[in-house]
C-alpha cells in the first residue's frame, strides 16, 4: 500500500516540479534525507516528474489528492535543500466520501504523531455524533476544517483532480506500486 508523499522542488521562478515518494508519508523523516547531495533522497524520490511547472495553488488543487497523500513536503534547492514538510489531513470519511476537501498543515517530526492522531480521534469522534445524528455530514466537516485551519494554521483546499495529461503518470504510478507490491 505504501504512505505516499508529493515532494514539490521550488524553481527559481517561484513554481514546482513534483515527484512522488511511496513510502515518505509515513513520517517527516524523509525531509532530512533531502540535501543538495541526494536531491532524491537516494532514491526514495522518483526521478521522473509528475509535473513541470506549476503554481503552488495548482499543486493543491490539481495534484494533491487529500485521499491518497499522507504528506506533501515543498524543497527549496536555493536554501540548500531545506524541507518544508505539511500533512495532508483529508476532511471525509472513507466509508462516505463527498467533496475532495483537505487541509495541509506544517509539522515536524516531533509533533507529527500528535497532530495525526488528534486528526484521527477527531474525525472518529465527529463519525460517531453524525451516525448519532446530532451533527450533519457538513457540519462536522466544516467543524474539522475550521480546527485545523484556525488551531494549526492549516491551509484548506478543494481537489479538482489532475488536469488531462497526467492521467497517464497517476496509470504508471499505480502500476509501479502494484509491482513493488507483489515482490
Amino acid at each position: 500500500m505504501g504512505h505516499r508523499a508529493l515532494v514539490a522542488y521550488r524553481r527559481p521562478d517561484d513554481r514546482y516540479d513534483l515527484r512522488y515518494s511511496h513510502w515518505g508519508g509515513e513520517d517527516p523523516s524523509l525531509a532530512g534525507r533531502i540535501d543538495a547531495h541526494t536531491p532524491l533522497a537516494d532514491g526514495a524520490v522518483d526521478a521522473s516528474p509528475l509535473a513541470e511547472s506549476i503554481s503552488f495553488d495548482g499543486v493543491l488543487t490539481r495534484y494533491l489528492d487529500p485521499c491518497t497523500y499522507e504528506l506533501l513536503y515543498v524543497v527549496a534547492p536555493d536554501a540548500a535543500y531545506a524541507a518544508d514538510v505539511y500533512r495532508v489531513c483529508w476532511l471525509e470519511w472513507a466509508d462516505r466520501p463527498g467533496t475532495d476537501r483537505g487541509v495541509v498543515v506544517e509539522t515536524t517530526p516531533e509533533r507529527d504523531r500528535a497532530l495525526e492522531a488528534w486528526t484521527r480521534a477527531t474525525k472518529t469522534t465527529l463519525a460517531d455524533v453524525v451516525d448519532m445524528g446530532r451533527l450533519s455530514e457538513n457540519a462536522a466537516r466544516n467543524y474539522l476544517e475550521s480546527r485545523l485551519c484556525t488551531d494549526e494554521r492549516g491551509v484548506a483546499y478543494t481537489y479538482l483532480g489532475r488536469p488531462s495529461g497526467a492521467s497517464a503518470a497517476r496509470a504508471a504510478t499505480s502500476s509501479r506500486e502494484e509491482r513493488e507490491e507483489s515482490r
